[in-house]
């Protein structure tokens, strides 16, 4: 991509002000909870990352303060400081303070950049208690403080050595920067329910970045108390990288697939590589942004993928009649694959506030062409891949068939949609989804007291007979034919596989309760697994929950309270001292009355429920893999690693 050589003041173009931004925050940054909380930090650093996408920044420093702020440095060109024409202001004050303000709005400073609809740094700014400026340009140092988006002075100018940067023990390399941006801020408690940095959502965002934008450096510092953590991040490979990261663990069939390639200004890269699993691990990426909705760059990938694959088995001879093929479906078994595009900022168009989807209908058939090219001439270059992949995707679609016809065999018409509800299950009289609630209990001993103890209103209740097959390498007639799972499908209404519709999910409220202890875990951990892999779109649309039941009942004379934890039984403990008291720790769910079971776990006035969601899904497919997949040796060194961490209750 051409590097945009000059950015001044005339690159700033202004649209409005910051007033709406601290009333109604949400519009800007999708959320006010810790979703929105890390939004603002990933808008200043991707500012950082456009300097690099531009052809300027080689570094980006990210540093968590003991005092709470964030901290983000570049060494790039620096925010230009000049005036404005018509402002009479700094070309700093206004990018800062003024909504679609900045040099990513046709004047030219950036061809490239991932930043929210430009308008990252203002909004962050309204959104920080306080904040504060250093650019360096020129052999001069600039500064300016805000508080909640407005200015306390003026622009200063200052020699580099009066910088503040010196307050931040952490990386001698910033003495001897000359050009750049350091931006610090605090989120606004008074916006924010959230304001602590997590540093697992953070490094998952250098992460990614690093992978995207190759021979950039991020440097992560996390200075607060307890934590004294210094990683540093580059990846020469880029998406290469990626794949094979994202595939560790999972048996790969063939070496990893580079397709990368110029045109019409639209640079275009492919990474993919076929593993001997069943599940499929695809990201997508515009600039620097993941389009975890896909888009057009996803649809050409997958439309050149499976016709290449359908032309190569008809070319060698493996496809005979006309109607053998293999479908889309059955190429993404197994498939880990990433796209990324750049392309010019002016002309992306993204689908939704939050740019998780990308819709440029051209970019579809030109990655269709680029793929389709690449692949051919790997396949014809290396025919022992060519068939390992051509392989998995055959006796994917014999899979497929198979499924189909066991799950015909076992289900009634009609089964999937509800029409013949599971005799264990115990529905509930509400049929409005939005208001109904399933608990998915182990046993029947638990089963009983659930369905004495709750509000048959909105709960239904449906016990689960034994273990839960463990569903990581499970295909759709295995699955089927497990009769828990089985009548779980069922009781959920959604269907399964191909006939999955959530529109016809009978719940939206689907409550995991099991026991607190190893056996109840091992439980929660296989449903979750069943979930996560076969009814994704279950946690996506945040009805999955776990249920916290009491691990104490606490007689205190004669009141009764229920501790949830250690801590919170020791609290109760020290808190009447004197007084006789008894504790009873509950085993099992089945221990507690159907009183006792509605009032602890069950009363939406008192009970706790876990929601489960995946913010990080390249990790807990990762982790998936590693304790429920086939490989034994890094789930031995998982367990070795964090034995002394488990709390055994024996």
């Amino acid at each position: 991509m051409p590097k945009s050589s000059e950015y001044t003041a005339k690159n700033i173009q202004v649209l409005e002000g910051l007033e709406p931004v601290r009333k109604r925050p949400a519009m800007y940054i999708g959320s006010i909870d810790t979703i929105g909380l890390h939004e603002t930090l990933r808008e200043i650093i991707d500012n950082a990352v456009d300097e690099s996408l531009a052809g300027y920044a080689h570094n980006v420093w990210v540093i968590l303060n003991q005092n709470g702020a964030a901290t983000i440095i570049d060494d790039g060109r620096g925010i230009p400081v000049d005036k404005v024409k018509g402002y009479k202001k700094s070309a700093l004050e206004i990018v800062m303070t003024k909504l679609h303000a900045g040099g990513k709005f046709g004047g030219g400073a950036y061809k490239v950049s991932g930043g929210l609809h430009g308008v990252g740094s203002s909004v962050v700014n309204a959104l920080s208690s306080k904040m504060w400026l250093e650019v360096r340009r020129d052999g001069k140092l600039y500064r300016q403080e805000y508080e909640r988006g407005v200015p306390r002075k003026d622009v200063e100018e200052m020699a580099i050595s009066e910088s503040r940067l010196k307050e931040i023990l952490f990386d001698s390399r910033l003495n001897d920067l000359t050009t750049g941006t350091a931006v610090s801020f605090f989120p606004d408690d008074t916006i924010f329910t959230e304001i602590e940095f997590d540093t697992h959502i953070i490094l998952k965002l250098l992460r990614e970045r690093a992978y995207i934008v190759s021979g950039l450096y991020f440097h992560f510092y996390d200075q607060r108390e307890g934590r004294e953590k210094e990683i540093h991040m580059y990846f020469e490979g880029g998406i290469l990288s990626l794949v094979k990261k994202l595939n560790e663990g999972k048996g790969s069939i063939h070496t990893p697939i580079l397709i990368k390639k110029d045109i019409d200004n639209v640079l275009v890269e492919v990474a993919l590589q076929y593993n001997e699993g069943i599940n499929e691990n695809l990201e997508s990426f515009v600039n620097v942004i993941n389009t975890i909705n896909g888009g057009t760059h996803v649809t050409g990938f997958r439309m050149a993928l499976t016709r290449v694959i359908n032309d190569y088995g008809k070319r060698i001879g493996v496809f005979k009649n006309d109607g053998d093929s293999i479908t889309g479906d059955d190429t993404r078994e197994g498939l880990t694959a990433v796209i990324a595009i750049r392309m010019e900022q002016n002309k992306i168009q993204f689908e939704g506030q939050t740019k998780g989807k990308f819709g440029n209908s051209e970019i579809q058939p030109l990655v269709q062409s680029v793929v389709k090219e690449g692949l051919e001439m790997y396949f014809e270059e290396n025919p022992a891949d060519a068939k390992a992949i051509l392989s998995k995707g055959y006796l994917a679609a014999k899979a497929r068939l198979a499924a189909r016809a066991a799950k015909d065999a076992i289900l009634r018409k009609g089964a999937f949609e509800g029409g013949s509800l599971p005799g264990k299950l115990a529905d509930c009289q509400e049929k409005n989804p939005e208001f109904s609630e399933l608990y998915i209990v182990e046993g029947d001993s638990a089963g009983g007291s659930a369905k004495q103890g709750r509000d048959r209103k909105f709960q239904a209740v449906l016990p689960l007979g034994g273990k839960i097959l463990n569903t990581e390498r499970a295909r759709l007639d295995k699955i089927v034919e497990f009769e828990s799972l089985k009548d779980m499908i069922i009781a959920l209404g959604a269907g399964i596989g191909e006939t999955t519709n959530l529109e016809k999910v009978r719940y939206h409220r689907i409550i995991i309760m099991t026991d607190a202890d190893v056996d109840g875990e091992h439980i929660e951990t296989l449903l979750l697994t069943f979930f996560y892999r076969h009814l994704r779109a279950i946690i996506d649309s945040g009805y999955l929950y776990i249920a916290k039941p009491p691990l104490y009942k606490i007689q205190l004379g004669k009141e009764v309270s229920y501790a949830y934890s250690d801590s919170e039984r020791d609290k109760l403990l020290s808190e009447n001292k004197n007084g006789h008291f008894s504790i009873q720790r509950y085993k099992g769910l089945g221990e507690m009355n159907p009183e006792q079971l509605w009032e602890t776990t069950m009363n939406p006035k008192n009970r706790i429920l876990k929601k489960i969601n995946v913010a990080d899904a390249e990790e807990a497919d990762r982790v998936l893999t590693m304790l429920m997949g086939e490989e034994v040796p890094p789930r031995k060194h998982f367990i070795q690693e964090n034995a002394k961490l488990a709390n055994l209750d024996i």
